[in-house]
């Protein structure tokens, strides 16, 4: 039969020898309450429920007088008011359009199947040249489909 020795055992005390043993109980402690908190929290973190946002039922913001408006079609072509417009000679278009004006609201429009990439690579456009104030537009009303009166939503 093998007998392992303990220092106990041999008369050493352990006064004389040191000792290299971690206590990793507060360790495990700490990780262990971590984890919990992680496991809470996490699922909190991430949004992946699938919805199909609504259109506005709210009263129309008022508009100018001459707005301008920016609307990006179904197949990602721009048009300036009545006008196609290309990407290229988006600033110049909004220049004139806006005389100048950088505070002078952007209303944008987009078809319904534009994605939405598109729409906010268009927005950045309007940002990088210098147009902050951009107002989304949409159909008013979920309830009646043949209503085709528009409404703004403001940022």
């Amino acid at each position: 039969m093998i007998r392992i020795r303990h220092a106990d055992e041999t008369g050493q005390h352990f006064n004389k020898g040191e000792t290299s043993e971690i206590n990793v109980t507060p360790f495990i402690d700490v990780v262990l309450v971590l984890l919990v908190i992680f496991m809470v929290t996490a699922p909190l973190t991430t949004v992946n429920v699938p919805v199909d946002l609504p259109s506005s039922t709210e009263k129309p913001a008022p508009r100018p007088d001459h707005p301008v408006f920016l609307t990006v079609k179904a197949d990602h072509g721009l048009a300036l008011g009545d006008d196609d417009i290309s990407v290229d000679a988006l600033p110049s278009a909004l220049e004139t359009a806006t005389k100048g004006n950088k505070e002078e609201r952007i209303f944008l429009r987009a078809d319904k199947i534009v994605d939405y990439g598109t729409l906010m690579s268009v927005m950045n456009k309007l940002r990088k040249e210098g147009y902050l104030k951009v107002a989304l537009v949409n159909l008013q009303g979920q309830e009646d489909p043949s209503e085709n009166s528009s409404s703004v939503s403001t940022k």
